[in-house]
């Protein structure tokens, strides 16, 4: 809490929350809490705990939210019928205000050997087509743990780890695809050779005191919303995870 209340964020995202409704109750004083929750117990889920009520709630990458008629980049052309199977697991909070979208996705992990990539795929090409749905009406912030190290630059041992879980080309392309389709990683573009900059680090080996890391959890916004980003801090000395909180600040 003492994080928390020193951060004072407007929005804060969560992710892998391991609850289901009614197992917890926070006392957040002028915040406004959502949840989504896994069907499998003490599995995933995300939060979003924001100072403004958001104006509507969507926790399925299969919710229809509106009709737009803005053009071919609202994934119009994709099948959302086909989803049941991958909202089972709370995997998205998304959250309407006033001026922008916000959305906190703990995407899945692609498993040793590969084993879940094909579910993978299929979540990311839908979670795409979602946020893309979004943003036809207003800008988009995505916040959450990605799973995946984008470029050799995001992790410290990119070499021997070309393939595996998290650095596979395969998740590594998907990521390009969300940002070829309109988005923007903010701290990439304010630091294009900055390295050392993780928000995870294996239990083994010391990895975080060494700060042998990984960038896998982002803020990714709107383009349209890069000219207003003004800071993108690491909390790297934020503990009690292996990951660690990152932050996003934007102009008014």
């Amino acid at each position: 809490m003492e994080h928390f209340e020193a951060l004072d964020a407007d929005v804060f995202m969560l992710q892998e929350i391991k609850l289901q409704a009614g197992q917890i109750e926070l006392d957040l004083p002028g915040y406004h809490q959502s949840w989504s929750y896994a069907e499998k117990k003490g599995y995933s889920g995300t939060a979003i705990f924001s100072k403004e009520k958001p104006l509507q709630v969507l926790r399925y990458v299969g919710e229809y939210p509106f009709d737009s008629s803005s053009g071919s980049n609202t994934g119009d052309d994709f099948d959302f019928s086909l989803l049941q199977d991958l909202d089972r697991e709370g995997r998205i909070t998304a959250c309407e205000f006033r001026d922008y979208w916000a959305v906190s996705v703990y995407t899945p992990n692609a498993q040793p050997e590969l084993a879940r990539l094909d579910f993978r795929m299929r979540w990311e090409d839908a979670f795409r087509n979602f946020v893309l749905r979004l943003d036809a009406s207003k800008p988009v912030i995505i916040g959450g743990d990605l799973n995946c190290a984008h470029e050799e630059i995001d992790l410290a041992r990119p070499k021997p780890n070309i393939g595996k879980p998290g650095f596979s080309y395969e998740e590594r392309g998907k990521l390009t695809e969300l940002l070829d389709a309109g988005f923007a990683d903010p701290l990439r573009l304010m630091n294009p050779e900055a390295s050392g900059l993780y928000t995870w680090w294996s239990y083994r080996a010391n990895a975080r005191a060494n700060n042998v890391g990984w960038r896998i959890d982002y803020f990714l916004v709107s383009e349209r919303l890069c000219s207003r980003v003004v800071d993108t801090p690491i909390y790297a000395d934020i503990h009690g995870s292996d990951h660690c909180p990152v932050g996003i600040v934007l102009q008014d």
